[in-house]
């Protein structure tokens, strides 16, 4: 389908819970958030009857997002089900990574084929100042056992000034430790921790003033990211400049949330209601097309616009 601006859009991003065991410091402010009750969630049901609605309209991709995804029961499921709609090409899912390593064969198995995974640092205590709960070495693990059962891994790094933009070169590395891509992402401000962001925010330009890096062309033109080459490393260096230089011309997708509100882009308040939609029977299908038209030419982040949901609320 062709929104008003000419973009195709075949990409929708499918948070199907709130919950993370981790409470990243840039996600997730001190004092916490209110989880959401089960009865405001989208049944997995529910979630695959929108999914199956999007295909019908053009979508052949689908990335699970949380809070972290592996936390919702019934996930492997879900994902089965999707696999098997016939015009769906690719399945992936963003996750922290530390149930990876008893899920990576399941997932795989019911069709699961790439995983980004949130690692921000690659130091134990730093680990666990940013996570408040989390264990590096979980992550870890689950990282081997995704690479052995041959999923895609990409590795995503929020950028933190006086946080982890010391380990920008090790980061780096893991384009050769694990044969696979490593993209910086700059710290968004919207939500609860919009201060946080400001505070520590930090250009993905500063990291190609400091280190050697080579532009390659991507293998997708509506992917966010531009791609480098570290040496001689098989991976990518990827850098997502959603504030700093956006890409909103190239945009081809879509948002879910957990609560069932359809988000036509991630740095705007405007959501439309499916969860009610689908359970009053009404035509899901003239609603998302609807949506997407309402797709805005750009966000207007820099503008200083407010978005209040956080990301724990909209999917990573």
């Amino acid at each position: 389908m062709i929104d008003n601006h000419g973009r195709k859009i075949n990409y929708l991003r499918v948070s199907v819970t709130d919950l993370c065991q981790f409470r990243c410091t840039y996600c997730i402010p001190e004092c916490g958030i209110k989880q959401l009750d089960h009865r405001e969630l989208l049944s997995l049901e529910e979630i695959y009857t929108v999914i199956r609605e999007f295909t019908m309209l053009g979508v052949d991709k689908v990335r699970f997002t949380g809070g972290e995804p592996l936390v919702r029961k019934g996930i492997l499921g879900l994902i089965e089900s999707v696999s098997r709609l016939e015009k769906i090409k690719d399945i992936a899912m963003t996750t922290n990574g530390a149930l990876l390593e008893k899920m990576a064969k399941p997932l795989k198995n019911n069709g699961l084929q790439r995983v980004n995974i949130s690692l921000d640092t690659l130091n134990e205590k730093k680990f666990r100042e940013i996570t408040r709960t989390g264990e590096l070495s979980d992550v870890i693990k689950g990282i081997e056992a995704a690479k052995k059962e041959g999923l895609g891994v990409k590795f995503n790094v929020v950028l933190m000034k006086d946080f982890n933009d010391d380990e920008i070169e090790d980061l780096i590395e893991l384009t050769n430790i694990y044969d696979a891509d490593v993209r910086f992402i700059e710290l968004m401000p919207i939500g609860e921790n919009q201060g946080y962001a400001k505070a520590h925010f930090m250009s993905c330009e500063d990291i190609l003033k400091k280190v050697d890096l080579k532009p390659v062309v991507s293998d997708d033109p509506h992917a966010p990211t531009k791609y480098y080459r570290y040496g001689n490393a098989v991976g990518r260096v990827g850098f997502i400049t959603a504030i700093s230089s956006h890409f909103c011309g190239d945009c081809n997708r879509m948002r879910l949330t957990s609560d069932g509100k359809l988000k036509p882009c991630l740095h705007s308040n405007k959501e439309i209601d499916l969860r009610n939609a689908i359970r009053s029977s009404e035509d899901l299908g003239e609603i998302i097309k609807s949506a997407i038209q309402s797709k805005p030419e750009k966000h207007y982040l820099l503008e200083n616009q407010i978005i209040d949901r956080g990301m724990s609320r909209i999917g990573g």
